[in-house]
């Protein structure tokens, strides 16, 4: 198994910038160390999740918009 990315604080999870906006990464999709995956908003605040490593978006462990706690894994790089 590859990296699971997790949240590194509570807040409320969003797949996408916008809603208008298509999601940051769709399962199946390629990434690069560093790509941003989502966003954590905490208080009005937008906070970007990226990846430690490269490789292929597996299953996402969360909805978007759901409540996710510090730690929780958000979902699996392989």
């Amino acid at each position: 198994m590859g990296e699971q990315v997790k949240s590194p604080m509570p807040g409320i999870f969003y797949r996408q910038s916008d809603p208008d906006e298509p999601p940051f990464v769709e399962e199946g999709d390629s990434v690069d160390a560093g790509d941003t995956i989502g966003l954590v908003e905490v208080m009005k605040n937008f906070h970007e999740i990226t990846t430690e490593n490269g490789g292929t978006v597996g299953e996402f462990h969360v909805e978007n918009e759901a409540e996710v706690e510090a730690d929780q894994t958000l979902l699996d790089i392989e």
